[in-house]
């Protein structure tokens, strides 16, 4: 089978593609089926250089307009993503493994969302009044300038909206790095952008590994850096950025707590463990993957989460019907078997997964271990698989104290039906984005973001204004000016 995957080039600048053979070559890997299904180039210090030139051309221009204009011009972008959700959602499949049935609702449709929200926002960025007797102050909320965006590969075209749609909103131009695993839909992305109205030079794509993003993080012209990674990775980009007093977003990983107390509706419950576990081969950053359960429910809710796990279709992901794909890499699924050996040698009960299916690609059946203890290495460590733990507990006050055992804080949620518990556990647990009887969900209106080692700032509704703008203030003095001598 042929798939159109194959870009026009490997680079989006100044509104056009752009190749430079001199970049390593990255092949890009069906992770269905092992197959390489396109080839791109990393960015060379010339491509580069040309990006951040373009950006700073077309940041001018950009923030000229007004920002009703601005919105326009975002709000038609999100518009044309919608219109081709299909073709998005199948590229996305190639380029993750996630299933169709997944990246149709929840990618390139996310990414509109982005846009539309910031682009209906971007007419009300205003400034204040300040009245001082007959003096007074007024302050100006201005753009960056040049913001570097970094992605990771689980969410390519949401994480491309999620940084861009707030940045351009703000007056500001983005050059945005995707992961080298998925590389192919943030060009889709640029494309669309510049087909709306953006004009060139605004939102600009390159690829490459590491060295590209350190080569951009550091470059004094760059006044913004936003990551979407890991922890060891978001303290170095921090570093780097600190360096040169940029501002900084920061989305890194997690080791969130879900809690049951036993009170809770089991079918809810369970569904809320399966989104927070098993949504994208449980790919993601957010994820409730320590599950603490209360000792009256625990067997029940183990014996009937393992029933439901097992009617998942790990079939083609372009298949409607397929609710559970392949991990993203051949190095992915090896990390995520070598975490489920060490979870059997330190003693936690196999339920029921792990196995590798006999079929190309990178496929391995949803894990659940039962028999969990905080000290156990799949209790402390973020995984990013499929791998769900079960750890009991008896009381409210010791689940707090142990769920809040660790570096990481993203993500929290709770199930019960005591609402009044509901509320109080959530407000003692050390999370930036939390849940009650629900899990992942993340619209564009709500802050996201994590405390701790989970990151820093927040993507998402308006409170990423404050980290795409800076306000200038002005003191308007309408008398005299008098000084001592």
């Amino acid at each position: 089978m042929t798939y159109p995957t194959q870009p026009e080039a490997s680079h989006f600048i100044d509104g056009v593609y752009v190749e430079d053979t001199d970049g390593a070559l990255i092949d890009v890997i069906y992770p269905a089926t092992g197959e390489v299904i396109a080839q791109v180039h990393a960015a060379t210090p010339a491509v580069i250089e040309q990006a951040i030139t373009a950006g700073l051309r077309g940041q001018k221009v950009w923030a000229a307009m007004t920002g009703r204009d601005r919105g326009r011009v975002l709000t038609k972008a999100a518009m044309l993503l919608r219109e081709r959700n299909h073709d998005l959602s199948v590229l996305e499949t190639m380029d993750t493994g996630k299933p169709y049935q997944e990246t149709s609702v929840a990618d390139a449709t996310s990414g509109a969302d982005a846009l539309e929200y910031f682009g209906g926002l971007a007419a009300s960025l205003t400034g204040e009044h300040i009245q001082l007797g007959e003096d007074w102050v007024y302050t100006r909320r201005e753009p960056l300038g040049l913001c570097v965006g970094i992605g990771a590969w689980n969410y390519p075209t949401q994480i491309a909206c999620w940084k861009g749609a707030p940045a351009l909103a703000c007056g500001n131009a983005m050059i945005f790095k995707p992961s080298e695993t998925t590389p192919l839909s943030a060009l889709k992305v640029a494309e669309i952008l510049h087909e709306a109205g953006v004009p060139a030079g605004v939102y600009n794509v390159v690829q490459g590994m590491g060295e590209v993003g350190g080569a951009l993080v550091g470059d004094p012209r760059v006044a913004k850096v936003s990551l979407t990674g890991s922890v060891p990775t978001g303290r170095k980009v921090y570093a780097a950025a600190a360096a040169g007093l940029k501002h900084v977003t920061m989305e890194l990983g997690g080791k969130s707590p879900l809690v049951i107390f036993d009170d809770a509706d089991l079918e809810d419950a369970v569904s809320g463990a399966i989104m927070a576990n098993f949504y994208s081969s449980g790919q993601v950053c957010s994820n409730g993957t320590r599950v603490f359960v209360q000792k009256g429910l625990r067997e029940r809710f183990v014996a009937r989460l393992a029933e439901r796990v097992g009617t998942a279709v790990l079939g083609d992901p372009l298949d409607p019907e397929t609710s559970f794909g392949p991990l993203v890499s051949a190095r992915q699924l090896e990390i995520v078997q070598g975490y489920i050996a060490k979870g059997v040698a330190e003693g936690a009960r196999l339920v029921c997964g792990g196995e590798r299916l006999d079929r190309p690609g990178y496929w391995l059946t949803p894990v659940i271990f039962d028999g969990v203890s905080d000290d156990m290495t799949i209790a402390r460590e973020e995984i990013f698989g499929p791998v769900l733990s079960v750890l009991e507990f008896e009381s409210e006050d010791e689940v707090i104290t142990r769920a809040n055992d660790t570096e990481f804080g993203l993500s929290a949620g709770v199930f019960t039906n005591d609402l009044r518990r509901a509320h109080r556990v959530i407000a003692q647990l050390d999370a930036g984005t939390c849940f009650i009887n629900s899990y992942n969900d993340a619209p564009v209106e709500a802050p996201f973001g994590g405390m701790k080692s989970s990151g820093v700032g927040r993507e998402n509704s308006r409170a990423a204004i404050e980290h795409y703008s800076q306000l200038k203030t002005v003191y308007v003095r309408m008398g005299k000016m008098e000084a001592p001598f």
